[in-house]
């Protein structure tokens, strides 16, 4: 098996750039955020780094994941029902039958991300696209916080 390592491109970073995101869901399932994530590096006036992307919430998650066909995440969210499902018997019910199995999704799915940025463009494979992942049934508001660390453009 061969591997080839790419020339290493060293910078110093001189930016750092912070906003936050606030995203309304429609309850469970995908919301795709790639193009808020790329304007914000646009306008922090980044050009080569890394975006970090953290939500501050313990029941939704970030991923990357396929943004061509959207059975992918019709499949993805019913595998997490299936791996996390509303009639277990769980101890924590205070906020509702769908809220403990949304902290076990979040954990398994995480709530942070890193990306590299190169001329200023998300180095995402083809296929790729950032999401927020909503484990509620209902409806809920999610902050995310962006940053870019990197020079400018």
């Amino acid at each position: 098996m061969a591997h080839r390592l790419s020339t290493i491109e060293r910078l110093t970073p001189e930016l750092i750039a912070t906003a936050e995101l606030v995203v309304e869901t429609h309850g469970e399932g995908f919301v795709e955020i790639t193009r808020e994530a790329a304007r914000f590096v646009e306008q922090s006036g980044g050009r080569d780094g890394a975006l970090f992307v953290y939500l501050r919430h313990t029941s939704a998650s970030l991923t990357i994941q396929e943004n061509a066909d959207p059975d992918v995440q019709t499949d993805l969210v019913t595998a997490l029902r299936n791996l996390a499902p509303e009639d277990a018997p769980w101890v924590h019910k205070v906020e509702g039958r769908d809220d403990m199995p949304a902290h076990i999704k979040g954990m398994l799915t995480g709530v942070s991300l890193h990306i590299p940025v190169q001329s200023g463009a998300l180095k995402l494979g083809t296929w790729q696209g950032l999401y927020l992942v909503e484990h509620r049934s209902r409806p809920q508001r999610r902050e995310i916080v962006l940053q870019f660390v990197g020079n400018r453009a």
